[in-house]
């Protein structure tokens, strides 16, 4: 049994978070504004190699304020991927909005273009043009949006990039958080870097982005008191949790480094078995890594993989399924889905196929490579006694 339990994916912090967090006291800039955040805000902007970014208090508030801005509203229709965390399409549900879900492709898990093509003609057969589309870019790998993106212009619907997952990913030399119209990533506390909690919303529009701010800070009108013409929200990071994040910033590149090779320790190891599939690379791409997912050929379905959860979990390592497909999901059984039918295979799509199959594995970028063999050499051990290798 390992001394400490191997977590998912925990905080990991740098050494200067602290240097920030105290300049924001020393200088009473506690608040939800101050110069951390307006120095994040620059660095995120300049990661994300966009104009602009703002920060806010969750990855899920800057997809509510993305989408509000793209100017979606009670009635209208969103398009989403199904294989995704709930909080991707939830926003949708604030606005009064209907999202539409699609399925997966096999080689990244991201959203399908032939899903993608087979909704919006579709929808265009019924008189309905998407007010947008959400592209996330799952466990850090970001989707194929060259076909995503010619889909959404040919249609003129335009694009949130949710990249919770992706900070510091790179699409074909651009990157993640730049291919859409607007970009979110989240700084909670299980992501590739942290905030304790908190996100932001990124673009080249930079109007957008004032915009954005502006209605995260309860949309107060420019008046001599306080008055309010339209719905604001309390979505502003406050100048501590910033100041987190800027001693976090300092060492992104070293945690992107350190999941690619727990990534590449995983596929050295059980690459060898016939059996164990893995989220492969689109080309061109340079994923994060930010959580290593593996599929098992032969587990008989998910409540197979939660033995295998469970038994990992009494040696102290935490396991988790994938995400369970949103069409799945009670709160989305009306909602409409369309599946990738070039990719189905035994009647199931293939979010529905990475669901029954898939398990994500300890990724943490402060995991040691012993706590790493031990994960592999237990995994192993639990698959072959219920005979999944």
């Amino acid at each position: 049994m390992a001394n400490r339990r191997i977590l998912l994916s925990s905080p990991h912090m740098g050494g200067q978070e602290q240097k920030y967090v105290q300049r924001a006291f020393e200088t009473n800039w506690v608040a939800p504004l101050g110069p951390n955040v307006d120095e994040f805000e620059q660095l995120v902007a300049a990661i994300a190699g966009v104009k602009a970014a703002s920060a806010v208090s969750s990855g899920t508030s800057a997809i509510h304020l993305g989408l509000r801005l793209l100017g979606v509203g009670e009635g209208d229709v969103v398009i989403a991927p199904s294989f995704t965390f709930i909080a991707s399409v939830n926003p949708v549900l604030y606005l009064g909005a209907r999202p539409v879900l699609v399925d997966s492709e096999p080689n990244s898990w991201n959203m399908s273009p032939v899903a993608l093509r087979t909704a919006l003609e579709d929808l265009n057969r019924k008189g309905i043009v998407p007010k947008a589309i959400i592209v996330v870019n799952l466990y850090g790998q970001v989707a194929m949006f060259d076909e995503i993106r010619r889909l959404a212009d040919e249609y003129g619907v335009p694009i949130l990039e949710d990249s919770a997952e992706s900070l510091g990913s790179v699409y074909r030399g651009r990157p993640s958080g730049s291919l859409g119209n607007v970009g979110v990533f989240s700084f909670n506390g299980n992501k590739i870097i942290t905030t304790s909690g908190g996100g932001a919303l990124v673009s080249n529009d930079e109007d957008l982005i004032d915009r954005s701010r502006f209605l995260a800070t309860q949309a107060r009108d420019p008046a001599p008191y306080y008055q309010h013409s339209v719905i604001g929200y309390n979505y502003r990071l406050s100048n501590v949790s910033a100041g987190i994040g800027l001693g976090q910033l300092e060492v992104l590149a070293e945690h992107v480094e350190r999941r690619r090779a727990i990534f590449e320790r995983y596929a050295a190891a059980l690459g060898t078995y016939s059996t164990v599939g893995f989220q492969t690379d689109i080309e061109g791409n340079r994923p994060n890594r930010w959580l290593t997912a593996v599929t098992f050929a032969n587990a008989a379905g998910h409540d197979q993989l939660v033995e295998v959860m469970q038994a990992l979990d009494r040696l102290g390592i935490e396991a988790r399924l994938p995400w369970k497909p949103l069409h799945l999901q009670p709160l989305f059984a009306d909602v409409p889905y369309y599946a990738d039918n070039d990719s189905n295979r035994d009647g199931m799509s293939v979010s529905e196929r990475v669901f029954e199959h898939g398990l994500c594995l300890p990724s943490s970028s402060s995991m040691t490579d012993d706590d790493q063999d031990f994960v592999i050499d237990s995994l192993v051990e639990v698959l072959a006694n219920r005979r999944l290798l």
